[in-house]
């Protein structure tokens, strides 16, 4: 089964996981996050299911991130608001994000992606 693997092609960090998964013949299904972001259904699943609070799903050290004030922002919203806020742009998220239908992993660890998808 192909993983999902959400990334914004220009991101250090979405490269090198690319590069993991070539290497190590991981199949996966390119989908551009800031192109096509994640509906907040899928953002609802994808949260569920990492185990993380939202809060981890925001690109923090991100320019829109930071142009929009969300740091103060973050513990005045309810959770249906960030996920809103998610939604609505994909450079707010952090990437890749990768999962399985079932796993899911936020950002590039290669001990992580080794458990997950080897």
């Amino acid at each position: 089964m192909a993983i999902t693997f959400y990334c914004y092609p220009k991101c250090g960090t979405c490269k090198k996981a690319k590069k993991w998964m070539e290497e190590n013949q991981v199949e996966y299904n390119d989908i551009h996050i800031v192109e096509n972001p994640p509906s907040k259904e899928e953002l609802r699943s994808l949260i569920t299911r990492s185990g993380l609070p939202i809060k981890k799903f925001f690109n923090t050290s991100g320019k829109k991130y930071r142009e929009l004030g969300l740091k103060d922002k973050l513990n005045e919203v309810t959770d249906e608001g960030k996920i809103d806020w998610l939604a609505s742009d994909g450079m707010l998220i952090k990437r890749p994000i990768t999962t399985d239908g079932d796993k899911v992993t936020l950002g590039f660890k290669e001990e992580q992606f080794e458990g997950n998808w080897k």
